[in-house]
């Protein structure tokens, strides 16, 4: 027997641990990826499928009284109002932006290194989920449809003192109070709010929705995303900067915030993605080509509401 593979220890005459291992089964994990996050935008807003990748917003030309009617129990008039509603002549219109990437494969690592976890579906699961992460960041974030860029003015407000209050909270609830469905914010900005509901001895409760735990405030749950970022970062490094919080309300029916998709995609994998085998090349490797197609529209003015300059760095001492 080599010496190699006998450890002496404290009177120990056995096999060693570094032979041993050679024939050891490893239990081993997927490829983890940090950069993922559970992406509650896309998951929350409720989405759209197209047949062409066009979606027109047809609205009204609308005033506080769309229409004159008579409503009377004793009526002054024997005529009836009459008139009709007016359309915008040029309503606006979504085209869908495309997301896009290609991943390659060498097939002779596929043949030989796919077991227990097949290579192809690794490469194109990781490719997928960050194609999912940029797809939620350009919800937020595009200059054309993002939703940051098409909130009306008359739904922006500021924050009283910079850090996010209960009392900041409820100005965005009167901007949007038909039917809200949640609140958007960094990770920071939940906890700066957590901060000034301990302050003020108001402390959220939390509720569970989709398979998450969140805070609520007024009963309407504050969903985090690293993709409205603070100071132009998903992780700052500084103990403060400043981010934005939304509140949003979702849903075609209600006249709120949707989200769009090419449906019926040639090849498609999941909501308004497909993923294409493109061939294999005379090096034996292999390239699949992954498209998303993605949108978003505001369908009413008062479906969305941001609360801007929020300080995420203030900080108290209590007693």
């Amino acid at each position: 027997m080599s010496k190699e593979n006998v450890e002496t220890k404290e009177g120990i005459n056995a096999l060693g641990a570094k032979a041993a291992y050679n024939l050891a089964n490893v239990t081993k994990t997927k490829p983890q990826y940090g950069a993922l996050t559970p992406k509650w935008l896309t998951k929350l807003l409720e989405f759209k499928g197209l047949e062409t990748g066009i979606f027109r917003v047809n609205k009204v030309v609308e005033g506080e009284t769309p229409l004159d009617v008579l409503c009377s129990q004793t009526k002054k008039s024997d005529i009836i109002p009459d008139g009709y509603v007016e359309y915008e002549t040029e309503p606006r219109e979504y085209k869908l932006n495309s997301i896009s990437t290609i991943i390659n494969v060498n097939t002779a690592i596929e043949d030989v290194y796919s077991a227990p976890y097949d290579q192809v579906q690794e490469q194109l699961g990781l490719a997928i989920e960050s194609l999912r992460e940029r797809q939620e960041s350009q919800l937020i974030n595009n200059d054309d449809y993002g939703l940051l860029k098409n909130i009306a003015d008359s739904q922006r407000i500021q924050t009283r003192n910079g850090a996010p209050t209960p009392d900041d909270l409820d100005e965005l609830i009167s901007k949007v109070w038909k039917e809200p469905s949640f609140f958007l914010a960094h990770p920071r900005a939940i906890a700066a709010f957590e901060r000034e509901c301990t302050k003020r001895g108001v402390p959220p409760v939390t509720v569970n929705i989709a398979g998450g735990t969140f805070l609520a405030w007024r009963g309407i749950p504050i969903i985090p995303t690293d993709k409205l970022l603070v100071d132009g970062l998903k992780n700052p490094q500084s103990e403060g900067g400043k981010t934005n919080i939304l509140l949003i309300r979702t849903g075609e029916a209600k006249r709120g915030v949707i989200g769009l998709f090419q449906a019926g995609l040639k090849n498609e994998h999941s909501r308004g993605l497909s993923v294409r085998f493109r061939g294999i090349d005379d090096k034996g490797v292999a390239s699949y080509l992954l498209s998303l197609y993605c949108s978003a529209a505001i369908l009413a003015d008062d479906a969305i509401a941001v609360l801007e300059d929020v300080e995420v760095g203030e900080y108290y001492d209590y007693d």
